[in-house]
Order: C-alpha cells, then sequence, then structure tokens
C-alpha cells in the first residue's frame, strides 16, 4: 500500500502559494489565521497579496503549498519588450526598462499599484484582520460582505447580521428585525433632506437615476451620533482602508436614498466629510452600497460633494488613500469634469486657473491630465496644452458625446 505524502502545515503570517476560488488559479499569499473545522480538518485564512482584501478567504489546507518564487521578471520583460514572441538570446539585463514597459509587466502579472505611486504600498500595510461577519441582510437585499468591520459582541461572532435600512440598528436574528420594524414610524435618515429629485421620467443631475426618486439627506454626526456610527459599521464591511467607527461627532454624512411609492428612503450610499477641516479634503469617506453600484449614483455622491466645495469657495480633493473602487469612479469625473471645461478654453492654460474653475485639487488635476497627454512642463510650471482637435477627440471617448 503506498503511502500518502505528509500534509505541510504553515505558520501566521508565512508566505505561500494557493489555489483561488475565485478563479481556480494559484496565486502567492499569506496566511492570516488557521483553525480546525467540524471535521478536525486544518482550513486556512489567506490573503492573497496580488488581489484585493475582499477576495481573502478559509481555505482547505490541500489548496496551500510551499510558495515557489516565480521566474526572473527579465525575462517576462523581454517577452513583452519583443511583443510577446520568444526573444533571441542576448544579454537581458541590458534591456532598457521603460515606465512603459514596467506598466506592462505590471498589468501582464497583476502587479498591485499603490495610490501615491511611489513603490510606498508597504509601508502603508497594516495588519489584515479576519473577516468576521459573512453575510447582512439589508432590506430587501442579502449581501456577501468583503472586509472585517469591528462589531462589539455578540454581534462580532455572528455569521450574518441584520440590518433595519431606516435606523440601520442590527441584529441577531430575524425575528427580532421585524418586531423592530413594526415599531419604526420614521422612515428616512436622521437628517434635512437638501436634495430631492423631479417626479420619474425626468432627471436633474447627469448620471443620476430619478425612477425611483432620489432623495439625499445631510445627517450631523453629533445629533445622531447612533445611526452615523452604525452607518460606519456596516459601510466598514464593504470598505478596507477605513478608520473612522465611533468618532462622528466632527462629520457630516450625506446619505443617498432611493424613495418609494409609500415614501419610505432605502439607504443606497453615503460620503462623510469634516465640518471644519483644515485641509482641502471635501470627502472622508464614500460608499454606494455594492446592490446599487454601476448605476451612477458614486458619481451622484462626488458631484454633490463639489458642488458643496464650490458652494464654500474651497478647492477640493478627496482623503487617501482611495479604495480600487473609489479610485476609478473619482478618475472617471475628474476626466469628465475637466473635458467638459477645457472645451471652452483655449491656448496654454495654468493648472491653478483649471483648478480654480473646476474646484478640483491642482495635484488631481496635473495626475488626471497628465493621463491624457495634456500637461506640459515649461518654465518650472504646469500647464495644461488646449489642441481643440485632441480635446474634442477625448471628450467624445471619454464623455460620449
Amino acid at each position: 500500500m503506498q503511502e500518502q505524502e505528509p500534509v505541510l502545515e504553515f505558520n501566521t503570517g508565512q508566505k505561500v502559494s494557493c489555489v483561488a476560488s475565485f478563479d481556480g488559479q494559484q496565486h502567492p499569499a499569506e496566511i492570516i489565521e488557521k483553525k480546525l473545522d467540524e471535521k478536525n480538518s486544518l482550513l486556512y485564512y489567506v490573503h492573497y497579496t496580488d488581489c484585493d482584501r475582499r477576495l481573502d478567504e478559509w481555505v482547505e489546507s490541500n489548496k496551500v503549498a510551499q510558495y515557489v518564487p516565480p521566474r526572473q521578471p527579465s525575462i517576462n520583460l523581454h517577452l513583452l519588450q519583443n511583443g510577446g514572441d520568444l526573444a533571441a538570446s542576448g544579454d537581458l539585463n541590458n534591456i532598457k526598462v521603460t515606465r512603459r514597459l514596467k506598466r506592462r509587466y505590471e498589468e501582464a502579472y497583476f502587479v498591485p499599484v499603490d495610490e501615491k505611486g511611489d513603490g510606498s504600498h508597504e509601508a502603508d500595510h497594516h495588519p489584515v484582520k479576519v473577516k468576521n461577519i459573512k453575510m447582512v441582510e439589508f432590506g430587501r437585499f442579502e449581501m456577501d460582505t468583503w472586509y472585517y468591520s469591528p462589531f462589539p459582541e455578540p454581534f462580532a461572532s455572528q455569521e450574518k447580521l441584520y440590518f433595519c435600512e431606516y435606523t440601520l440598528k442590527y441584529f441577531r436574528k430575524k425575528r427580532t428585525l421585524l418586531r423592530h420594524l413594526a415599531k419604526v414610524c420614521v422612515r428616512h435618515p436622521p437628517g434635512d433632506e437638501i436634495y430631492r429629485s423631479p417626479s420619474p421620467g425626468t432627471t436633474s443631475i447627469r448620471g443620476a437615476a430619478s425612477d425611483p426618486t432620489i432623495s439625499i439627506f445631510e445627517v450631523d454626526g453629533r445629533k445622531a451620533k447612533i445611526y452615523c456610527q452604525n452607518l460606519c459599521l456596516l459601510s466598514k464591511l464593504f470598505l478596507d482602508h477605513k478608520t473612522l467607527y465611533f468618532d462622528v461627532d466632527p462629520f457630516l454624512f450625506y446619505v443617498l436614498c432611493e424613495r418609494d411609492v409609500l415614501g419610505n428612503c432605502h439607504l443606497v450610499g453615503y460620503f462623510s466629510k469634516e465640518k471644519y477641516g483644515i485641509e482641502d479634503h471635501n470627502l472622508a469617506c464614500i460608499l454606494t452600497l455594492p446592490v446599487y453600484q454601476r448605476r451612477g449614483f458614486g458619481r451622484l455622491l462626488i458631484s454633490l460633494a463639489y458642488e458643496i466645495s464650490k458652494r464654500e469657495g474651497r478647492i477640493g480633493t478627496p482623503e487617501r488613500p482611495l479604495s480600487d473602487l473609489g479610485a476609478v469612479s473619482f478618475r472617471s469625473y475628474w476626466i469628465k469634469t475637466l473635458l467638459d471645461q477645457l472645451r471652452f478654453m483655449r491656448g496654454d492654460v495654468a493648472v491653478k486657473e483649471v483648478s480654480e474653475k473646476t474646484m478640483i485639487h491642482s495635484h488631481d488635476v496635473v495626475e488626471t491630465l497628465q493621463g491624457l497627454g495634456l500637461i506640459k512642463y515649461w518654465r518650472g510650471v504646469h500647464l495644461v496644452h488646449i489642441d481643440p482637435k485632441q480635446i474634442q477627440e477625448l471628450w467624445l471617448k471619454h464623455c460620449g458625446g
């Protein structure tokens, strides 16, 4: 009888190779925690180091193997430089690694790129925590969670929580939620309604759905502390880099809801901002719940943040780091807003002038327009180079004109 090979046991913090459930492929991973299941089988909680933390998961021990370093990047870079074909033999050390070539390598091998672009990703690394709550029931939806959130016990040890979508109180059992809902009279966020979209079939803010009706409420963290704390705990289930949970007094929360025919307001998303921030931040945190994503609500919230900046007369920028989805939403907003503005400008324009007209911070203007090839550096100053034909082509591409 052939003996089975012994299964290796790995320690927390150890780098391994792991077969991921989301694509069936091996990925480099880090062991975050391990445990025995009810059958006394060993399970590992792993973080895939080349993927977002929302994909962290428990896996069986047979999915985990010793880490094998990838082939030398110089070979892959050489292949990329030659269009992906096998290159003729030569001295690979003499390959010039240009920024374009490096970017192609990172895209091909899913190398994470940090927000700052200066290689400081590791310095900003914070300990990975095991996802505690797997699912929430919120109104008519059930949503799988993405990240750990610091709910108090005994709620933190539950696999599923039940939320009241009006008060944001959370419960361990469905029957407790139903008893709570029977007593709830006010079915909207505890703040001032600052915007309501026109009747269904019309749109007043570009990119925002108006069927059903949309309402936005301004909620003061000091006046509605429990609501705002619960909103932060809920949002942490879907945001990685969120640290605000309980000290909500210095913040305003702008809560976006869909209003049904009975007037009940169903929470879609929100953003928060400091009341008296001394920095240029016009937005501290932003979230659209997963079931409402890809419907333009994120853009609507970002547009509102910049509209508030205009009324305050303060040029703004979001707090960093941005989530991967947040970065995409902001980049899309910046591109469209800047191109809309540049269509009516001529010649070489100072970045400061563009920033003042759009209320987008100058470093966001430079970063966005550099990616579009519209920035030039002259006598120590960044200028926006406006070629009307190029601007029109870019506008048609990105704004769908």
